[in-house]
């Protein structure tokens, strides 16, 4: 008799430990959805930028896998065009040239995006702009330079 009393006072307090817990979960999730709708909401939503222009850098040399690369280059400029913002796009070119394929890319990606978007896009030289460079920014419609660039 005192052992089944003893097993019955054991599975009386794990039941009360486990309601226990199981509330204290439910309270703390409530409190995390509380705060994710007070807080979360504000910070996973962007904030629109008021009107400005966009900058897209091209330096180093035109190849694949470089800083200056295809990928890289397009990411940034539907970036730059598709920013409802951004009241034009500057392409700021440092590049001794390279690759004319990646360079065709680039500047196919500029005709069609300056299609759709109907923004204006620059090109301004600091100091080079050979070969595959100069092929990119012949997509602007105005291309900037100082009378020392190359």
């Amino acid at each position: 008799m005192l052992e089944k009393l003893a097993f019955s006072a054991l599975a009386e307090q794990r039941s009360g430990r486990r309601w226990r817990t199981f509330t204290r979960v439910l309270w703390l999730g409530f409190f995390v959805l509380l705060a994710w709708a007070l807080f979360g909401r504000d910070m996973a939503t962007t904030t629109k930028s008021g009107p400005h222009t966009a900058v897209v850098d091209i330096k180093g040399e035109i190849a694949s896998g470089a800083e200056a690369s295809a990928e890289f280059v397009v990411a940034a400029l539907r970036s730059a065009f598709e920013d409802e913002g951004s009241k034009a796009v500057v392409l700021l070119i440092n590049s001794p040239g390279g690759s004319p394929v990646q360079a065709g890319i680039i500047n196919d990606e500029i005709v069609r995006l300056k299609a759709i978007h109907q923004k204006p896009i620059y090109a301004v030289v600091e100091e080079t702009c050979a070969s595959a460079a100069y092929y990119i920014a012949s997509a602007a419609d105005d291309i900037f330079v100082d009378k020392a660039s190359i």
